[in-house]
């Protein structure tokens, strides 16, 4: 389940939630027992920001400085999913600065589809911000997106494009997801624009679950060297995290 496919070994998961988030069913501490258990090296802890019903009050961001960097042997980095709002800024406005980094995705729950030129404007608007360095799930034709301008901005704003597990194991309530991940891939191996593959675990078991992504990549025959998964130093420099 941790990804050991296409001839390449998948090593962190950047994008999960806790209890913290509303709606997920673990701790962080058995977030990263899972992670260990799974021998991931790195765990990546994303609450949801501002505008996702139940989540937490940006204070809680504020104190990310002193959450633990090691938990059951696994190195820890925190940031938050932050969403894409129709004015195109990001939802968090506060305490931005004490995350490792920031991913921006577009949520129904907080956000009006204006049809696919608005929302690419809107999307690639946050990707400006400075913290954000990953989109999430962009494969959701309910708020439908223009590939080519996407992958072009993610070179351009050195942004990476995910490829998110549990849409594929839901594509009922992710309209095409398939279908838009075989258009947005391809893509990004042409232009070289780095995918990070991610599981978005909201319960323990589902960390570092990737096997579907996997599944697709291999179909697609996607270049194994453009996953940022597959080497915690690389990520860490991506994302400009040097403590």
């Amino acid at each position: 389940m941790n990804g050991k496919n296409m001839g390449v070994r998948l090593v962190l998961d950047a994008h999960t939630h806790t209890i913290v988030s509303g709606h997920a069913f673990g701790t962080i501490r058995e977030m990263a027992q899972a992670a260990g258990e799974k021998g991931l090296s790195l765990l990546g802890v994303t609450e949801h920001g501002p505008g996702i019903p139940g989540t937490c009050e940006p204070i809680y961001f504020a104190n990310l400085p002193v959450a633990p960097r090691r938990l059951c042997g696994v190195e820890m980095l925190y940031g938050s999913e932050v969403n894409v709002l129709n004015d195109g800024t990001i939802s968090l406005k506060q305490f931005v600065d004490r995350l490792d980094y920031a991913i921006a995705g577009i949520h129904m729950t907080c956000y009006r589809n204006e049809g696919r030129e608005r929302n690419t404007e809107n999307l690639i608007s946050c990707m400006r911000h400075e913290k954000v360095f990953f989109v999430s799930h962009p494969d959701d034709d309910h708020s439908p997106l223009d590939y080519p301008r996407l992958v072009a901005a993610a070179k351009e704003l050195h942004v990476a494009l995910e490829l998110n597990n549990s849409s594929l194991l839901k594509p009922q309530f992710r309209l095409n997801c398939v279908e838009n991940y075989k258009t947005m891939l391809p893509l990004c191996q042409k232009l070289g624009v780095p995918v990070l593959v991610s599981s978005d675990a909201h319960d323990p078991d589902d960390v570092g679950r990737f096997d579907e992504a996997l599944a697709l990549l291999e179909e697609l025959r996607f270049d194994p060297s453009l996953l940022l998964n597959a080497d915690v130093e690389r990520f860490k420099r991506f994302i400009g995290y040097t403590k």
